[in-house]
C-alpha cells in the first residue's frame, strides 16, 4: 500500500469532508471549487492538484466508499448475511454524514445508481436459480428485488437519522436475506 504525506492526506481528507459539508448545504451543481477551497481552508491550485474539478472529487469520493464496502463484503464473505450486514452497518454509522448527504442530495443522484450496482453485484454470488428456494426464478428480477430493498432500506435508515441501532437493521434485514437467498 502507498504511504501518502501526512500534510497530503490532511489536505485531501480536508477537501472530501468541504465537499460534503456544502452538500449539505446547498445543491452540488451550486458549489464552487472557491467554496470547497474556503471550506477546506486550502488553495484552489492544493485541489487542482488532486482533482480535475469537483465532478472527479466526487467521483473519487464515491469510489472510495464503495471501495471500502467491497472490502469489507471480502471480509465477510464466509459469514451469514445477517453477521455481514452489522458490518455494513457499523460502517454506514461511521460515515452518516457522506451517505446520507449522498443519498438525499439531489447533486449526486449518481450516488444511489452505484451504490445499487454495488449491491446487485455482491448478491449476484449468492443468487442460485438452478436449485433451492429461488429454482426456476428469473436471477435478474430477483437481484432487482432484493438489492433495490437494501438500498432502499438504507436511505429510509438515513433519512430518519438512524432511528434504529446499526445491529438492530443488520440483524433484521440479514435475517430476511437469509431467509430468502
Amino acid at each position: 500500500m502507498k504511504k501518502v504525506d501526512r500534510r497530503i492526506g490532511k489536505s485531501q481528507e480536508a477537501i472530501k469532508k468541504a465537499i460534503v459539508e456544502l452538500m449539505t448545504e446547498k445543491n452540488f451543481d451550486t458549489i464552487t471549487i472557491q467554496d470547497i477551497s474556503d471550506r477546506a481552508n486550502v488553495s484552489r491550485g492544493t485541489i487542482y492538484l488532486h482533482y480535475v474539478d469537483k465532478f472527479d472529487l466526487l467521483d473519487k469520493l464515491i469510489e472510495e466508499h464503495i471501495d471500502e464496502l467491497r472490502e469489507l463484503c471480502k471480509s465477510a464473505a464466509d459469514m451469514s448475511f445477517t453477521d455481514g450486514n452489522i458490518i455494513w452497518f457499523e460502517y454506514f454509522g461511521r460515515n452518516f454524514l457522506f451517505f446520507s448527504t449522498m443519498l438525499a442530495s439531489k447533486g449526486a443522484p449518481t450516488f444511489r445508481s452505484r451504490f445499487l450496482e454495488f449491491v446487485i453485484e455482491e448478491l449476484r454470488v449468492d443468487i442460485d436459480v438452478i436449485k433451492g428456494k429461488n429454482q426456476g426464478l428469473n436471477e435478474e428480477i430477483i437481484l432487482q428485488f432484493f438489492g433495490t430493498a437494501i438500498v432502499g432500506i438504507v436511505e429510509w435508515w438515513f433519512k430518519n437519522k438512524k432511528p434504529s441501532s446499526p445491529e438492530v437493521v443488520a440483524k433484521q434485514v440479514g435475517t430476511l436475506l437469509d431467509r430468502n437467498l
